[in-house]
């Protein structure tokens, strides 16, 4: 990546630096949830404090998911209404 020399470059740097975090993120909470769901569900299946626990963290990622997208399309609308 190269040094950016105007306003709009440092933009634009910024810019990839965040679509590339964003998926990312998205990617690491998947595999968070995915984790959670086989180490409760699957791992510790007898064990009803563990299944309870696995469905706090499966609400917990699906309500994040929500928030995340919705974050990312109001600045994607934003960055596409702006720049």
């Amino acid at each position: 990546m190269t040094t950016p020399t105007t306003y709009a470059g440092l933009v634009k740097s910024i810019i990839d630096i965040i679509n590339l975090i964003i998926p990312a993120l998205f990617a690491f909470l998947f595999v968070y949830l995915i984790w959670k769901i086989i180490d409760s569900w699957i791992i510790n299946a007898g064990d009803e404090k563990k299944r309870e626990e696995g469905r706090k963290y499966a609400a917990a990622a699906v309500i994040a998911f929500v928030v995340m997208i919705s974050a990312w399309g109001i600045v994607k609308m934003l960055s596409n209404s702006f720049f």
